[in-house]
């Protein structure tokens, strides 16, 4: 069983690092070159705007991505959408890559961009979801979180990759072969995106809660919404989160580096700012998977929730002043621990929250429509506070921490599932066991079992 479940974390984590790689470069890309590229130069504030909007247009394709993929998910397998995940992100990222400019062809430029980041939104759409369910179902009792966390892990892994493929273009290129064609490098390598996720991916065999599924949803996401509406719309809700990265990433990118907002941060220097909050995050993550499986999923996320939106006032600020050493710190302490209470553990609780039958499906549409919300505001932030306004910090800082407020009074009012049994996950009554009930489970799940697993679909 600990084989099978290491294999399966192993192809999660993987996996996610290479889809997420493919993501999150068109995220740095967006916030450093695109608005040079792919937009006329006549306006420098509005390609801001139009540049982070094209970002968040990726997020509107996730809920119908989220639709067919939780749908082939809990129908045809675990492994299968994960496959098509990949294909789908490989190719559409490699296109942008060879995508002419808009002094080439135009507004067609920006018209080819938004089609193929409406792609990456619909592949990407599966992929935490699936990777997920595949590691939760085969992850030994009371060591759920654990193994979970390093979905997400992964994630966080990918975007270190994204940022250390730009940081050595950003630096050692000058800035006109940069601007002209140094961008492209890191999406045309996306071709090995491809091959080597396939070949990971292929060998993974589905989980066994789905493969002894007796009654699978003809129309899982029907069957979803009719029995679990609520946590579907807690979980829209806590995914809010998302706005912690995007102020981190996104926004407080284009506030460091942007001309129009007169900070003057170089390009290869704020680079170093989410590389550095990830790799600390990777050694987190796994820490609060462990805490998770101790004290439960509720207690990390509100408390990552509710700091990490009071440290945004500052990190902010650091940027503001143009001190590299706060906005570094900050970053390290907002992004790389605080805010991991609540990535970390998601992994674990979100699909925790749902039966096996409708698992993917729940999680996918409701994790998509709350991040489909929160990637829209970057162009909400550059609209609030554009280039020349005043009390920047505050003003965006004020939103994020209303929006992770909301973030854990949606987790606040869930119900615990870290001592909850595979074969109740998803049902509204099923309540956490007595704690030496919970450790003599987890005892035995640790031990070489004969036979049927203990643990079986739910």
């Amino acid at each position: 069983m600990k084989s099978q479940a290491r294999k399966a974390t192993l192809s999660g984590w993987i996996g996610s690092v290479l889809e997420y790689y493919d993501f999150f470069i068109y995220a740095t890309a967006a916030t450093l070159v695109f608005p040079q590229i792919f937009f006329p130069s006549t306006d420098p504030k509005t390609a801001i705007v139009a540049s982070l909007a094209t970002y968040g247009v990726g997020y509107i394709a996730r809920p119908i991505g989220a639709f067919m993929l939780g749908h082939w998910g809990d129908t045809r397998g675990r492994k299968y959408v994960l496959l098509m995940c990949m294909f789908l992100m490989g190719i559409s990222t490699m296109a942008v890559g060879l995508l002419p400019t808009y002094e080439q062809v135009g507004v067609l430029a920006p018209a080819m961009l938004v089609v193929l980041r409406l792609v990456q939104g619909f592949a990407v759409a599966g992929e935490i979801s699936g990777a997920s369910s595949m590691i939760l179902e085969h992850a030994p009792f009371g060591r759920r979180g654990f193994y979970a966390s390093f979905t997400l892990q992964g994630v966080q892994a990918g975007q270190i990759l994204a940022a250390a493929v730009f940081l050595p273009l950003a630096h050692f290129m000058p800035e006109e072969q940069f601007i002209s064609w140094g961008w492209r490098i890191p999406f045309l390598l996306s071709a090995f995106v491809i091959l080597a996720g396939y070949l990971i991916r292929r060998n993974v065999h589905e989980t066994p809660a789905f493969a002894q599924e007796n009654q699978r949803a003809k129309a899982p996401m029907v069957q979803a919404v009719t029995e679990s509406w609520r946590d579907m719309l807690r979980v829209v809700c806590m995914a809010f989160m998302n706005v912690i990265p995007v102020v981190t990433s996104v926004f407080g990118a284009a506030y460091a580096v942007q001309a129009g907002y007169g900070i003057g941060f170089s390009k290869d220097v704020y680079l170093w700012i989410p590389v550095l909050g990830n790799c600390l995050a990777v050694l987190v993550i796994p820490l609060v998977g462990t805490l998770a499986d101790k004290v439960g999923r509720k207690p990390p996320i509100v408390v990552g929730a509710l700091l990490s939106g009071l440290l945004s006032f500052v990190y902010l600020y650091a940027i503001s002043i143009h001190n590299v050493p706060l906005a570094i710190a900050m970053s390290l302490l907002m992004w790389g621990i605080v805010y991991q209470g609540y990535n970390a553990v998601f992994p674990s609780f979100y699909p925790e929250l749902f039966p096996t039958r409708t698992r993917v499906s729940a999680m996918a549409i409701s994790q998509n429509l709350g991040t489909l919300v929160s990637a829209m505001l970057p162009a909400v932030f550059a609209f609030v506070a554009p280039p020349g306004a005043n009390d920047i910090p505050l003003k965006i800082g004020a939103i994020t921490f209303g929006v992770t407020v909301i973030a854990a009074l949606a987790a606040m009012s869930a119900r615990e599932t870290y001592r909850v049994r595979m074969e109740d996950l998803g049902n509204p009554d099923a309540v956490p066991m007595p704690k030496d009930e919970y450790l003599r489970l987890r005892k035995a799940s640790a031990a070489p079992v004969k036979g049927r697993h203990h643990e079986q679909a739910a």
